[in-house]
């Protein structure tokens, strides 16, 4: 009989250890690892392929594996979830068969997003299961109330199971096979086979198999609850990750109204695609024009405003970037950012004060990007540009001027991706002129008038004209 024995995982990454140590060596975190029982290691001659000689005295012939010629070329199938936001992030609706897992903060909105699309799922389809792990059946019924889902007899297709074993759960999916089911959520599950508490590395990353390998075989689209630790990334091995076929991660500010659903990984469809909803009284709604949620106020414009089109997977926003530069009483100055990534703020700084003489080591400088949107893609450096100096001169940019172009060390604006697309969306929204990256072609912008600049004191000289004080 093999002895049992006892590994230290590391409950962040999940990596494996013979001993104890105080900080993983794989993740990097302190106090992670955790002592658990080794599974006893098959012998030798009972591995699978030992000892097995083959007897064909011919060619080699796949026993299970096929050829290009012999797998069915079809579309995957899809049908809507009722929100046009999250169909757009999954590639064009739900999978049949697709494991989907969202994360994000506690109380940003996962299980209301989850118990909305169940119950608008449920008028069009026979059988929907929502297995609730952190909720009682009551709980979730009153806030079904709040949402304004059917709950009447006549409406019998959403059904709800408050289970934390994992067991009972897949018996219920055996027996009634829904089409999508909800787990909320797989760290609050556990599998009585494994002693480890619920979880632990070994119950996430044995639970989500065991619910892969059903839902897989009976065809049922899954959507799986994840908590993030405080970092922001998901919790549990990153083998859990790796087992789903979709990953959504739902950002925001709890104390703002809007909310963004953004796709990481996705084996149906393109990654960094975002949804945007907006958390009302009676639950989450779809925002159907976000640039009007992060544009901010054109018609009274203030010194160190600009307008930029950031880009999200192939969705257009048009962004209001803010800067507001000032003197300081410390020997260090100041730098703080707020949507825009910290470190290309510092280089765009250092630019400014080396091709363009504006002496801003000597300032505070604060940068951030209204609606509390995340713009970090180098098309947006012109506009982060164009606001610090607006601010440091006191002068207003024309609120009908949109700036698109990466800034290189060298103060060349260098091209952009996707820039007819982020044209069109400007033009869409009233702009009437763009400031864009000399010697980069556009085939078509109707309703703006397109201004190239090469170079960063180009571009000042024509986002700034002399004259134009701040209000």
């Amino acid at each position: 009989m093999a002895k049992t024995r006892s590994q230290y995982v590391c409950q962040s990454c999940g990596a494996e250890f013979p001993q104890w140590y105080g900080k993983c060596a794989a993740c990097g975190v302190y106090g992670s690892l955790e002592e658990q029982i080794a599974a006893p290691v098959a012998s030798s001659s009972a591995r699978p392929g030992r000892g097995v000689k083959s007897r064909s005295t011919g060619a080699p012939q796949a026993a299970t594996a096929l050829n290009f010629s012999q797998i069915s070329g079809a579309e995957q199938g899809r049908f809507p979830s009722g929100y046009q936001e999250l169909d757009r992030v999954l590639g064009g609706g739900i999978v049949p068969g697709a494991l989907i897992l969202i994360g994000g903060d506690p109380g940003i909105g996962k299980s209301t997003l989850l118990l909305q699309v169940a119950g608008q799922l449920a008028q069009r389809l026979p059988r929907i299961l929502y297995v609730s792990a952190e909720e009682s059946g009551q709980q979730i019924k009153l806030r079904a109330g709040r949402l304004g889902i059917p709950q009447g007899e006549s409406d019998p297709c959403l059904f709800i199971q408050p289970e934390t074993n994992l067991e009972d759960i897949l018996r219920e999916l055996e027996a009634l096979q829904p089409q999508v089911a909800v787990i909320d959520s797989i760290q609050n599950i556990y599998y009585p086979a494994l002693s480890s508490a619920a979880g632990s590395v070994a119950q996430v990353r044995e639970c989500t198999s065991l619910l892969m390998q059903l839902a897989k075989r009976q065809q049922t689209s899954l959507f799986i609850v994840g908590h993030v630790t405080k970092e922001g990334s998901l919790a549990g091995p990153k083998v859990l990750e790796h087992l789903v076929d979709t990953v959504l991660y739902f950002q925001g500010d709890r104390y703002a109204a809007h909310r963004l659903l953004r796709s990481v990984k996705n084996r149906f469809g393109a990654t960094q695609e975002i949804g945007i909803f907006e958390m009302v009284e009676a639950g989450l709604r779809e925002v159907t024009n976000p640039s009007q949620l992060f544009l901010g106020n054109r018609e009274d414009p203030a010194p160190g405003a600009a307008f930029t089109v950031a880009c999200e997977g192939a969705r257009p926003l048009v962004v209001e970037l803010q800067a507001l530069v000032s003197p300081t009483n410390y020997p260090s100055p100041r730098r703080s950012t707020a949507g825009v990534d910290y470190n290309r703020l510092l280089q765009i700084l250092a630019v400014l004060e080396k091709r363009v003489g504006i002496p801003l080591s000597k300032l505070d400088a604060y940068v951030s990007a209204a609606g509390g949107l995340e713009v970090e893609e180098p098309a947006v450096d012109l506009g982060v540009a164009i606001a610090v100096v607006a601010s440091f001169r006191d002068r207003v940019v024309d609120p009908g001027t949109v700036l698109l172009g990466e800034i290189g060390l060298g103060g060349q604006i260098r091209p952009v991706s996707q820039l007819e697309l982020r044209l069109k969306e400007a033009a869409k929204l009233g702009f009437r002129q763009a400031l864009i990256p000399k010697g980069q072609a556009v085939s078509a912008a109707p309703g703006l008038k397109l201004i190239p600049v090469g170079k960063v004191y180009e571009a000042i000289g024509a986002a700034l004209p002399a004259g134009e004080e701040g209000r």
